[in-house]
């Protein structure tokens, strides 16, 4: 964990609340900037929502937001009105241990959908979890760790400016992961000075280039949220130097987008899908989703059984238009489909390929379009299947 930097003027905390049943697992997260931050956020397009979604939606963009609280096991997501209080009521008391407005906190929860959050836990934890904050990798490392649910490690990434301003990020996800967010959770911090009405735009570019480009299984969440906060002081980031910012926090969102396929819940691969030549980068999107969330290309990826066609199927169901003989296909280096026709390849080679490679690689090109997308998938193990009938049993 050497390979990542973390932006001034940011407090962290990761603390053992009791929320979850397992022993010694943190599950109640802090940040707070020690200035006010202008802040921005992208949510989950799910119609059923969850009620720290609400609750922060109102509050950005915003130029003064001083805090993040966030707690895993309970979503608190189709909990009605009671949860919108109780949501509410996470902030406030984050806000009365800075002191600062409760509106300038914002909320995110990540866990089990349809459950009360049980109050008395949190009522306790937040104000010892704000009492622990401290600046440092350690303390960010708590952090990262507490907004984890069925994720295998924590992830981390980050980006050093030229003019010395660092952008870093932390995520989770694992599983219920579709584009449009998915049961994700991301925070991203500057100490550039951005302003709230240059964020948002900023960060939703980035999100589509990259928390949109992955798919475990195509399933939406209710909790999916992203923020960015800036709490740089002095003249607002302009022209080079804001877009040398933005080209940043694509580049970290990118980093933690491909971080959580490859930690998909049971996953054995990371399958890349470079799709390019197609009319606009919006249909390429869409015959890289498609292919990422074939059943039948996951499943013969996880058997190592170089079942090509399964691919040039999906991308011809995906909904965009073009001529089978626009459409070529390679897997790592192999050629098996030009121009549509196939192409004799070496089956036990191709097998060998996808068992004995942890990252496997996927290109489709079609015409001499201009339109492109990068996305990211993994397999459908049975250790998926085992993981999700249990979840809640």
């Amino acid at each position: 964990m050497t390979d990542w930097h973390l932006p001034d003027g940011y407090r962290y905390a990761g603390i053992v609340s009791g929320l979850r049943s397992e022993p010694n697992r943190r599950d109640l997260a802090v940040v707070v900037s020690d200035r006010p931050a202008a802040a921005a956020g992208v949510f989950t397009q799910n119609r059923v929502v969850a009620a720290p979604v609400r609750v922060s939606r109102e509050r950005l963009p915003r130029a003064d937001a001083r805090a993040v609280v966030v707690c895993s096991g309970n979503a608190n997501a189709c909990t009605g009105e009671p949860g919108m209080a109780d949501a509410r009521r996470m902030a406030e008391l984050v806000a009365g241990e800075l002191p600062c407005g409760p509106e300038q906190v914002l909320v995110a929860s990540t866990g089990v959908i349809g459950r009360p959050l049980p109050m008395p836990v949190l009522e306790a934890g937040i104000p010892l979890a704000v009492r622990s904050l401290a600046a440092g990798r350690d303390a960010l490392n708590d952090a990262a760790h507490a907004i984890l649910t069925t994720d295998t490690g924590i992830k981390v990434s980050s980006a050093r400016l030229g003019s010395g301003y660092t952008v870093a990020g932390f995520a989770k996800g694992a599983a219920m992961i579709g584009p449009n967010l998915a049961t994700m959770l991301g925070f991203v911090l500057t100490d550039a000075p951005v302003g709230e009405h240059d964020l948002h735009p900023i960060l939703k570019a980035a999100c589509e280039a990259s928390f949109n480009c992955i798919s475990v299984e195509g399933h939406t969440s209710t909790n999916d949220t992203v923020f960015l906060l800036a709490n740089g002081d002095g003249p607002k980031l302009a022209g080079h130097d804001l877009g040398a910012f933005r080209a940043a926090v694509e580049e970290v969102c990118r980093s933690l987008a491909r971080k959580i396929a490859i930690d998909a819940e049971g996953a054995e691969h990371l399958v890349t899908i470079e799709v390019e030549g197609c009319r606009s980068d919006a249909d390429a999107r869409q015959v890289a989703k498609t292919v990422a969330e074939s059943a039948l290309v996951k499943t013969a990826v996880f058997g190592a059984d170089p079942n090509w066609g399964r691919v040039v199927s999906a991308a011809g169901y995906s909904g965009v238009i073009f001529e089978e003989t626009d459409l070529s296909l390679w897997m790592g280096d192999m050629l098996l489909y030009r121009a549509g026709s196939p192409l004799p390849f070496d089956p036990a080679a191709a097998s060998a390929y996808l068992k004995h490679n942890r990252e496997v690689h996927f290109r489709l090109r079609f015409g001499g379009g201009p339109g492109r997308c990068t996305f990211y998938t993994c397999d459908l193990t049975t250790e998926y299947v085992r993981l999700n009938a249990d979840y809640t049993t």
